[in-house]
């Protein structure tokens, strides 16, 4: 175990606070499963569901091993050819997409002879941050011209988008308020990013009158967004408002100290218990007490990230940091205020603490990709502090090399003092 530790490199304190959530997931995970398994097989027995959860963690982290020692200038060139991928992808899930787990979207991808679904949204948006990182990176003599940075930045980014946005939109807008956050850091004009926004409204109003003009036409998620804001305000019931009330339910049972790990009552009644809505779930079992802590989990996953964006050496780095590292925590601020009726039901997933090996294992890649810039600076101050101590000891081998040679040169002058020079005493004779 402490080899293991030892080879692992990067900011320990990611490392540390990637592993308390992980760990901590296992138990609202195991809890919070009841209700698929009921659905799904009619025994409630949520065992598989656990080992299900250990076998995405443990991939995870394998993941996270394996993504780290890959150098994080190489993602560079990764971003930019896999981007055409991720559109064929995209553009496939939304005519042949799936509805997993009682979930009223089809935003997953069957990979075929294998088993294995995928949300490709959660792929799409890893490869899109690091490649308006790229972007941004670029050594560049003049300013950014803006009729160049439409067709290098934001034609991909709105082809990304606009696959994303029929059956997901809250992921689509929180990638593009994490594009718009990202381009503010790395010094993208002002009046261009007001334009960018502009053009972003518009088109989402565009689409959106589209659709309500031609209801059936292509597939979308309108409507849902229409209730699921009504439902926010009060003037509908629906599911939406069903699970929210649940959220609040389950909530308000906790209290301060919770009812107890496993002891949930609303797990039983609150659909996607064990995903979207489990940060309810936690709040009921383990308190307030519970939520503030995992909420201060991120928190400080926050800090190591803003600390690793500060002492990566190169802007691409800094980026990636910022990019990778920000939208996961907005999204669990998101999950949380969801849970808190602060915002509307979005669909958004829990980090690193949800159940599910699609959004599990994005989050690892970018974890992985985080802790490669990490490395990366770890390698140039332990180099440097080699190099100091191969100095020092040169220095030292130097000194008392000298210090040798005056000791003799001391030790013959008063040899010769004593019993005179040897030729002397010939010449005399």
């Amino acid at each position: 175990m402490r080899q293991l530790v030892n080879n692992l490199k990067g900011d320990k304190g990611i490392w540390s606070f990637v592993a308390l959530l992980a760990l901590f997931s296992f138990m609202p995970v195991f809890s919070a499963s009841s209700n698929l398994a009921y659905l799904g097989h009619g025994t409630g027995n949520t065992l598989g569901y656990l080992v299900k959860h250990f076998i995405h963690i443990c991939c995870g982290f394998a993941i996270i091993f394996s993504v780290h020692k890959i150098p994080y200038n190489y993602f560079r060139s990764i971003s930019k050819m896999l981007l055409p991928v991720v559109w064929v992808v995209l553009a496939i899930t939304m005519f042949k997409g799936q509805v997993i787990a009682g979930a009223n979207a089809s935003r997953w991808l069957q990979i075929p002879y294998v088993g294995i679904s995928f949300q490709p949204s959660a792929f799409a948006a890893l490869v899109l941050f690091v490649f308006v990182a790229r972007y941004l990176s670029k050594t560049r003599e003049e300013p950014i011209d803006f009729v160049q940075s439409l067709k290098e930045l934001w034609l991909p980014v709105f082809v990304t988008l606009m696959f994303i946005l029929p059956s997901n939109f809250s992921t689509t807008a929180l990638i593009f308020a994490m594009i718009i956050m990202l381009v503010f850091i790395g010094k993208y004009p002002l009046k261009y990013i007001g334009i960018i926004v502009g053009a972003g409204v518009l088109s989402l109003t565009f689409f959106i009158l589209v659709a309500k003009a031609f209801p059936g036409s292509f597939n979308n998620r309108v409507s849902t967004w229409e209730s699921r804001i009504e439902a926010y305000f009060g003037d509908a019931s629906d599911e939406d408002d069903y699970q929210i009330e649940k959220a609040k339910i389950a909530i308000a049972s906790g209290r301060i100290y919770g009812l107890g790990p496993g002891k949930s009552v609303q797990k039983n009644f609150l659909p996607q218990s064990s995903s979207d809505f489990i940060y309810a779930i936690i709040v009921e079992e383990y308190g307030l007490i519970g939520g503030l802590g995992v909420l201060g989990l991120y928190l400080l996953l926050m800090f190591r990230f803003v600390v690793a964006s500060h002492k990566a050496t190169t802007l691409f780095g800094k980026l990636v940091v910022v990019g990778l590292g920000f939208p996961m925590i907005f999204q669990a601020m998101i999950n949380m205020a969801v849970a808190v009726e602060l915002l509307p039901v979005t669909g958004q997933t829990l980090p690193l603490i949800s159940s599910g090996g699609t959004s599990i294992w994005m989050t690892c890649i970018a974890l992985g990709i985080i802790i490669g810039v990490t490395k990366k600076e770890d390698e140039i101050e332990e180099e440097a502090k080699n190099a100091a101590r191969r100095d020092e000891a040169l220095q030292k081998l130097i000194d008392d090399q000298l210090v040798s040679e005056e000791k003799n040169e001391g030790l013959g002058y008063s040899i010769e003092n004593k019993v005179g020079n040897p030729m002397n005493a010939v010449l005399n004779k």
